[in-house]
């Protein structure tokens, strides 16, 4: 994408907020209408709902293996199709329910990257339906992102790892072209940094990335290798954005509080990352058993003060769309 359409593309999505800001309030239970535009922080869900309304089918790499050659893209044309219907279905269901972004799931085309390029051909031919996925999520929206599963490791020390990560970010970047989705952090794909103390071999590889990966890329701290301040200063190098997540950061600081001083601050710098400070996309979690505890609870209890601030917020809580509500709920937020 061109940065002539990059820029149309980014026109497109503004003007469409515009249009939505003026709906009528008696057409926002339509599930083909825009959804309304906000002051408030806008939430985001990840992947699946706590009900069994969105759900996705899929197939081990081992089954599709077993099965004859001549079987196997039959099998994933049915999957693809039915996951497709199902995606649009979450389009809906975020919809209805206000929720302005939605995380795709990592594993929503699986066996798309095999080498016998049995499920990128399924794909390919199936770019009409994909694109009609794409074109209603603008239309009413909704914003599609990507968070790429814990074998994409960028700054590992092995050429065949950073190999195979590449092409995981390669084919979930193929997927975000077909939806019709643009070239940029608005359809992002975020990842961790990987393997510690590896940050300038990290930039290298990001610097070097085909630009349909590296123009979707984001990173995020996380509890262990990197820090806050460690990514930002890769995502600086790198010019990408960073996606602050304030949990992996009191974790990783052992800190009391979402509201100390290094929150806020961690915060800030986070957006000065994003070419456009209206996209910045933070993640939130509470801990399970307590504040520290790495393992995520089932809804947001504690939010970070400055997250007032955040335009976009993807909720990270077992409870799914319960604990969205939830959240609105308590921190006095509007819909």
């Amino acid at each position: 994408m061109s940065a002539v359409q990059e820029s149309k593309s980014r026109s497109r999505i503004a003007n469409h907020s515009s249009n939505a800001r003026q709906l009528p309030k008696t057409r926002q239970d339509d599930a083909s209408s825009p959804i309304a535009a906000t002051a408030s922080p806008r939430l985001g869900l990840v992947c699946i709902t706590f009900s069994k309304d969105v759900r996705y089918r899929t197939i081990t790499r081992t089954r599709y293996l077993e099965l004859p050659e001549n079987e196997r893209e039959t099998a994933l044309k049915v999957i693809y199709r039915d996951n497709l219907q199902r995606l649009d279905f979450a389009l809906t269901f975020c919809v209805r329910n206000s929720i302005h972004l939605y995380r795709m799931p990592s594993g929503l085309f699986p066996m798309s990257d095999l080498e016998d390029e049995v499920g990128a051909t399924v794909l390919q031919n199936m770019s009409a339906e994909l694109a009609k996925i794409g074109q209603r999520a603008e239309r009413v929206g909704i914003r599609m992102v990507l968070h790429p599963d814990q074998y994409v490791v960028l700054s590992s020390d092995s050429p065949q790892v950073v190999a195979s990560s590449i092409k995981i970010l390669d084919r979930h970047a193929r997927t975000l072209d077909l939806l019709c989705l643009p070239r940029s952090s608005w359809s992002l794909m975020n990842i961790h940094g990987g393997k510690s103390q590896r940050a300038d071999r990290l930039v290298e590889v990001i610097s070097g990335l085909p630009e349909k990966i590296r123009s979707r890329l984001t990173l995020e701290n996380d509890e262990n290798a990197y820090s806050a301040s460690e990514i930002l200063e890769v995502c600086q190098k790198a010019r990408i954005p960073l996606v602050f997540d304030a949990h992996h950061h009191i974790c990783h600081e052992n800190l009391e509080s979402y509201d100390d001083p290094s929150v806020a601050e961690m915060f800030y710098a986070a957006r000065e990352t994003w070419d456009n400070p209206d996209w910045q996309l933070v993640h939130i979690s509470n801990g399970e058993e307590a504040f520290g505890d790495r393992k995520h609870s089932e809804y947001i209890t504690a939010m970070p003060s400055v997250y007032r601030e955040a335009p976009w917020i993807e909720v990270e809580a077992k409870r799914k769309e319960e604990a969205i509500a939830h959240l609105r709920t308590w921190w006095d937020m509007g819909k």
